[in-house]
């Protein structure tokens, strides 16, 4: 399977290899889902598509490693997430693979408080300057490709005055995921990078998905940066940067 040296990341239908509650083995496509049984995390691009099919019926779940879970236990037909997680949390299920068929296109970028000018400004000159001189893609290469390493990046010592609050879920590999104890990934790079840039102490809030931008509208955290997409729903409570990552939403298939 092709493998994206820029950050690249697809919404993928994870399907049972076997005879699901309904009958996967009929499922070829997005236009064979209406009428099917779909998990996907609540609060995600995958839980919006999931409800527009028709006739589908959609089992919501806390984070997308409990859908893939109910996926191999033959309790709904087929997971609706993100392609790069669905790679990581599948491998170790014999019995699933994710269909080769596109599905739809979205852009990744940091949320923040609407209004606050100052801070987007600050960030998107942060990340023009990470795309500028290849750090972001430096790090996509320690989480992203072949063998990556998974290699965390190391903040630099610079002077610090301030911290930046990011609310994160961190049940979303490559992207952000807890390993022994501490939570690493390509967002928690990046942010780490632009913390660096802005001369700030970066603070991770771990939550679930669908509290992320309720957070930062409570003030409760400075960013949301999870893999989130641009959406005309989520303009109308927070603010976007640049989108930092492309996400082509497809169904991809293991073979």
């Amino acid at each position: 399977m092709k493998k994206f040296l820029s950050i690249f990341a697809v919404i993928s239908v994870i399907l049972s290899g076997g005879c699901g509650k309904k009958e996967n083995q009929t499922i070829s496509g997005a236009d064979d889902l209406s009428g099917k049984v779909i998990g996907t995390q609540i609060g995600t691009t995958g839980y919006k598509l999931a409800k527009d099919i028709s006739g589908a019926t959609v089992e919501k779940y806390k984070n997308a490693s409990e859908a893939v879970k109910a996926l191999d236990e033959k309790k709904i037909d087929a997971v609706i997430i993100d392609e790069l997680t669905a790679e990581e949390i599948i491998s170790g299920y014999e019995n699933l693979k994710i269909l080769p068929e596109p599905f739809s296109e979205e852009e990744y970028a940091i949320a923040y408080k609407k209004g606050n000018q100052e801070l987007g400004q600050k960030l998107d000159d942060a990340i023009n300057q990470l795309k500028r001189d290849g750090t972001i893609t430096e790090i996509s290469k320690h989480w992203i490709g072949e063998n990556p390493d998974n290699k965390p990046y190391q903040p630099e010592d610079v002077a610090r005055n301030g911290t930046l609050v990011m609310a994160t879920n961190a049940d979303f590999p490559p992207y952000e995921d807890e390993v022994n104890g501490e939570i690493v990934g390509f967002d928690v790079d990046m942010a780490n990078a632009i913390c660096d840039i802005l001369g700030m102490e970066l603070k991770i809030t771990d939550m679930d998905f669908s509290s992320i931008i309720t957070a930062i509208g409570f003030e409760e955290a400075d960013i949301g940066v999870a893999g989130i997409s641009i959406t005309p729903e989520r303009e109308e409570v927070v603010d976007f940067t640049q989108s930092y990552a492309l996400s082509s939403q497809v169904i991809i298939i293991h073979n």
